[in-house]
């Protein structure tokens, strides 16, 4: 069995990157020879927390600079990707923009508890399966009761500052190395996997890493 260490830079509010995860969790399954360690960095596709927010597909228009029907069809092709491996992409199309900060600090918390994984899917789940607004802190500490963690424990570190420096840290390590697009699979320390890959070709990135580790 050999071991690797894999770090997902990802976004609680990029689609893709509960994507990516998923198809991971599928190459891995694929893979009974390697054992992974994850862990989750945070990364923020809108983080100014101040700004407001806005119906999602309006703000990619806009973003892109393209129609707002050619975002819907794109929106479209990633709730068939997602709902074939098993995600809930339901309100896809009906969430609007948030800041994702405090929710990061919750999967760091969450970490702690060996609960990172699960906290992570009960967000991806209450952002594009239910449109909640995951910059809410009742949202929030439901999400975490959800992921099998105390929710008044929650809405005490929701409350402070805990785990902020944590997050910042994150945010900073990776946009000086160059990060500016998730989901992000940095592999041991050295190689870096851009993009919701494919499975089979996840898992033959993987195999050919532990191959030169061996």
């Amino acid at each position: 069995m050999q071991q690797i260490k894999i770090d997902l830079v990802s976004d609680i509010a990029c689609p893709w990157c509960a994507i990516g995860y998923a198809r991971l969790q599928q190459a891995l399954s694929s893979l009974p020879n390697i054992k992974a360690k994850l862990e989750w960095h945070a990364f923020e596709l809108n983080p100014d927390k101040n700004a407001p927010q806005q119906p999602i597909l309006e703000a990619l228009s806009k973003k892109y600079g393209r129609d707002i029907n050619e975002m819907r069809a794109a929106q479209d092709n990633m709730i068939t990707i997602a709902t074939e491996l098993g995600l809930n992409f339901a309100k896809l199309q009906q969430r609007n923009t948030c800041n994702t900060f405090d929710g990061h600090r919750l999967v760091k918390w969450a970490a702690t508890q060996q609960k990172a994984d699960a906290m992570k899917l009960a967000l991806f789940d209450a952002y594009f399966g239910h449109a909640k607004n995951v910059a809410d802190q009742h949202v929030l500490a439901d999400c975490a009761e959800q992921a099998g963690l105390d929710k008044t424990e929650a809405s005490h570190i929701l409350a402070s500052n805990q785990y902020e420096t944590e997050v910042n840290d994150d945010i900073a390590k990776y946009q000086q190395a160059g990060i500016s697009s998730v989901p992000a699979f940095i592999i041991n320390n050295k190689y870096l996997i851009s993009g919701a890959q494919e499975p089979a070709q996840l898992a033959a990135s993987l195999q050919q890493i532990a191959a030169e580790m061996a």
